[in-house]
């Protein structure tokens, strides 16, 4: 026993905490270089990582799920062959990575020609100011200007560290700019009124192993991260061949 002014066993306990201490630091900074190397941002960066049975398990190659395209418009033929779920946070930069390298092509190449259609849902996991921008893309969608509105906040996305845009007066301020009835949008955004979309996103998500954004599922295989254009079109062209 080891005893000081402080009372029996002091010593050791604190010995013991900064090994774990050290050891819990050492497990998160692997796991935010391992998610920055492969394009997504996850809840894993964000937070300790939660008791390993509450993990989402790994899909095996080729598994699919059984994935819905949510509520709000599809972009595409209704009937087309391939489907894609997008499960995003509009502050993910990553996200934006991919809205401005990647889709472009995709819809150019499979959209555009009625061979894919594109459903984006909500997974705004990034803090407050990603829900207030997923409440405000709903109040667009109330007055038929969700993609407008989609487009803009990823092509005016500031630094993730700057939040100074997701308050309701900016989100009111650039559904005008969008030609919205702003007073309209303004007392939607402030009732939360479709909070419960956004939950009911982010918790479908999580039920088909979405841990991180972007997330998409092609015919129900799931892609994760930034990935390249040849990603893509490996799993649509897989899928249109059947």
């Amino acid at each position: 026993m080891i005893e000081n002014k402080y009372g029996p066993y002091v010593t050791p306990v604190l010995i013991g905490l900064l090994i774990i201490g050290a050891f819990f630091l050492g497990s998160l900074w692997t796991k935010v270089q391992f998610l920055e190397k492969n394009g997504s941002t996850s809840l894993a960066a964000a937070a300790p990582a939660a008791p390993q049975g509450n993990q989402p398990q790994a899909p095996a190659p080729g598994q699919k799920y059984s994935v819905d395209v949510g509520h709000f418009p599809i972009k595409g033929k209704g009937d087309a062959k391939v489907t894609i779920v997008a499960f995003e946070d509009f502050r993910c930069p990553f996200c934006e990575k991919t809205f401005t390298n990647t889709e472009p092509q995709i819809f150019k190449d499979y959209v555009d020609t009625g061979k894919v259609k594109f459903a984006y849902r909500h997974y705004q996991f990034l803090g407050a100011p990603s829900v207030v921008a997923g409440n405000a893309a709903e109040c667009a969608n109330e007055q038929k200007k969700f993609w407008e509105y989609h487009d803009y906040l990823y092509k005016n996305q500031p630094s993730e560290s700057d939040t100074s845009m997701y308050t309701t007066d900016r989100m009111t301020e650039i559904a005008g700019q969008l030609g919205l009835d702003v007073s309209q949008f303004k007392s939607c955004l402030s009732s939360t009124k479709y909070q419960k979309n956004v939950d009911q996103d982010f918790a479908d998500g999580q039920k088909v192993g979405v841990s991180g954004t972007p997330t998409f599922y092609i015919n129900g295989i799931q892609l994760v991260g930034a990935q390249p254009y040849s990603a893509f079109k490996t799993i649509i062209d897989q899928e249109l061949s059947k």
